[in-house]
């Protein structure tokens, strides 16, 4: 298994597995339907030939051998380039980057996912959300807030999983004693949006209408 993801990572760190090296191969079984791995492969190394060798004008015009010249060009990145950067690695640095993995480098995600669910959130409402004081989020909770007229609405802003969906209200209820005197000091409800990364790999408010809809009442409630 070891030595497969090497030869794994890097066959695509090189793009030796790109369709201007070895041909679009999914569309090309897909148009040849073949009944066995004898007839896939007769096809595709005539198809090899005709749509990369015979285009490119490459010296080797034998698909096999075309072949070949990729693996031995696959062997020498992995015993030479490869190496050579494993032997500059020292205790160290393996340390170093743990540390940054799960510190800096979640940290700053964290931060980018709440910043893109933050202009969402002000393209959504359309009004201007700022960043609350450092002492709001100590006593209240609070990320973001909303100034309405002499009134304040409150925003916190949690990243989650599909796993931590069944905890949501769990947390609604752990965080809403703090929310509730923010409420009797500034007038305003706290909201907690949920960010989620959806099939797409894109970040998303969680019940998105449903929580927009309630800000948008409580805004409303608050220019009265």
């Amino acid at each position: 298994m070891a030595k497969e993801w090497i030869l794994n990572m890097a066959t695509n760190r090189w793009g030796l597995n790109k369709k201007n090296k070895v041909g679009p191969v999914a569309k090309w079984i897909r148009e040849v339907a073949p009944k066995s791995i004898e007839g896939w492969e007769r096809a595709y190394l005539r198809l090899l030939e005709e749509n990369i060798l015979k285009p490119k004008k490459l010296e080797v015009t034998n698909a096999k051998e075309y072949l070949n010249e990729i693996g031995k060009e696959l062997y020498i990145k992995i015993t030479e380039v490869i190496q050579a950067e494993i032997d500059e690695v020292t205790e160290e640095d393996c340390i170093n980057y743990i540390k940054q993995l799960v510190i800096d480098r979640t940290f700053q995600g964290y931060l980018t996912e709440k910043e893109t669910i933050y202009g969402r959130l002000e393209k959504l409402l359309n009004v201007k959300i700022y960043p609350a004081p450092d002492e709001w989020d100590r006593l209240y909770n609070v990320d973001f807030y909303i100034q309405i007229n002499d009134k304040y609405i409150g925003i916190q802003i949690k990243p989650i999983t599909y796993e931590h969906m069944p905890q949501v209200h769990n947390w609604i209820e752990w965080l809403s004693e703090s929310h509730k005197k923010f409420m009797e000091k500034f007038g305003g409800k706290v909201f907690v949006i949920f960010s989620i990364t959806n099939e797409n790999g894109k970040k998303e408010i969680y019940k998105e209408e449903e929580i927009i809809g309630q800000i948008k009442q409580e805004i409303e409630r608050l220019k009265k």
